[in-house]
């Protein structure tokens, strides 16, 4: 069981699978919901500071390097594109932005994305970091349902 845990601590660290494909996994390793789904928000938590401190230096290193520069460039592309729609979006509030950013889970819309944008967005770290540990617990609530089927039987009564 213990390996389970590890399997989906592992999987919720992984850019674009995040969380939001640990916690399937979890339901269907047959693990119980609530430990899984906290060892999920860890797991995808712990980049998180890495990625705010360090991910865009890296990057911006990287992007004119020869067998790197194309894929670094489309990182740093994509996190410029998500930091302007939250921004154009958000105005004010990019707080609340970047948590519903992080935590509606759609494809490309995760921890790691929302933290690279906050750090391209010059957000401050404490924010930055609350703002993606609210949108992973979001995030991992609608996940949870989803898997355990809530949706689907709401979807059936209605």
């Amino acid at each position: 069981m213990l390996e389970k845990y590890l399997m989906i601590f592992l999987v919720s660290m992984v850019p674009l699978i995040e969380l939001r494909g640990a916690i399937p996994i979890a339901v269907g390793f047959n693990l119980p919901l609530v430990p899984s789904y906290i060892v999920c928000v860890l797991g995808n938590m712990i980049p998180v500071p890495i990625i705010y401190l360090f991910a865009r230096k890296v990057l911006e290193w990287g992007a004119d390097k020869p067998l790197i520069g194309k894929f670094f460039s489309w990182c740093l592309e994509k996190g410029h594109k998500g930091g302007a729609k939250l921004q154009e979006k958000a105005g004010r509030g990019l707080f609340v932005a970047l948590l519903l950013f992080v935590g509606i889970p759609l494809p490309g819309t995760g921890a790691w994305t929302g933290t690279l944008a906050a750090s391209l967005l010059d957000m401050d770290f404490k924010s930055s970091v609350t703002a993606v540990l609210l949108g992973v617990i979001l995030a991992g609530i609608i996940m949870g349902l989803a898997s355990a089927g809530v949706f689907g039987a709401l979807g059936a009564l209605f």
